[in-house]
Formats: C-alpha cells, structure tokens, sequence
C-alpha cells in the first residue's frame, strides 16, 4: 500500500462525520449500556446525520468538492448546518432527561464548533484532527484513560500525518486542530463534572 493510498484510507475512516455518528452511540453503550446506545444514536442522528446529509448534497449537486470539503471557501454552509445540529440535538436530549454524559458530549461538540469555525473562515484548521483529538478524550473519559490516551495519540498522529501527506493541511494546522479538539473537550468534560 503506498503512503497517499494510505492517508487516503484514514482520512475516510477517521473523517469526523464518521466519529461524529459512531462515537455517542459506543460511549452511551460503554458507560450505561443499551439505554446509553439508544440515547447516543439520537445524538448521532442530528450531530453527525444532519452536517452528513447536507454535505452529501453539496456534493451531489457541485457546490462541494469531496466530503472532506477540501475548499475553505465552502465550509461555512456545512459547519452552520453541524452547528444546527448540535445544537438541536443538545436541546432536544436536555429536553427528554438524557443522561449528564451524553450531554457533556454533545455540548464538548459544540464548544469545540464555536472555537473550531471562527478559526476557519480566516485559517484552515483540521476538523480531521480535532473530532479525533475530542474522541480520544471523551473514550479516556469511559474506558481506562492511559492505555486510550496512549493509542489515542498515535491515532490522531496518524491523522494528522494522513492530513499533511494528502496536501489538505499543514503541519501547523493540524496541530491546532488536535490541540482544540482535545482542549475543548478536557474543559467541558470537566466542568459538567464526568467522572
């Protein structure tokens, strides 16, 4: 397998609509079982399936270049539509009496939105790397956290090299991106008090 056929690869894998929609539902499952599940695919329905529903259509009709929407100057219709998302599914899950965790996790997900898509309407910073960053740190939240923050970190190494190889960042901008991904999250994790 060549490298490019290889960051390919993880860049698909690891794209963060992908962790978006697989991450509340394992969580949920992890830390209160099928009643988690079921409340982390709610989750998973409006903060990843709405941005992936309408970044599929953007792609369809042109507007957009790839799902990873390589082009900065198209990101900003998608990531209003994440932010809608989030922010719908944070409401709705406060609503319905969802557990503490599920919603430190969707408001870690907006908290790094707010941070994340000012930063790239002026400066390309990696989405890739900063939902793998926050995905790591919120699985270290409910599995045992040295051994996930040990292959956490070489994950999100190898996306961020995925990042920089295909040409699609650059080292300083995937390095931003891990850094608030991973921040973002710590923080909020923390002040909603998850154990």
């Amino acid at each position: 397998m060549t490298a490019d056929r290889l960051a390919r690869g993880v860049t698909d894998l690891l794209a963060p609509q992908v962790l978006v929609i697989a991450m509340p539902p394992a969580v949920g499952l992890l830390a209160q079982g099928w009643a988690g599940a079921a409340w982390g695919l709610v989750a998973s329905a409006l903060c990843g399936g709405v941005p992936a529903a309408v970044i599929a259509a953007g792609v369809r009709s042109g507007r957009l270049d790839s799902h990873h929407i390589v082009d900065r100057s198209r990101r900003p219709g998608p990531l209003l539509a994440a932010v809608a998302g989030v922010l719908g599914a944070l409401v709705l899950l406060a609503w319905l009496g969802a557990p503490l965790l599920l919603l430190a996790v969707v408001t870690a997900m907006l908290a790094a939105l707010a941070v994340a898509v000012p930063v790239t309407l002026r400066w390309k910073i990696s989405f890739h790397a900063a939902v793998c960053a926050g995905t790591v740190v919120v699985l270290a939240y409910v599995l045992p956290a040295a051994p996930v923050l040990t292959a956490g970190a070489a994950l999100v190494a190898l996306v961020c090299w995925a990042r920089v190889r295909l040409t699609h960042h650059t080292p300083a901008q995937v390095a931003v991106g891990a850094a608030v991904g991973a921040l973002v999250t710590w923080a909020t994790l923390t002040a909603f008090g998850v154990d």
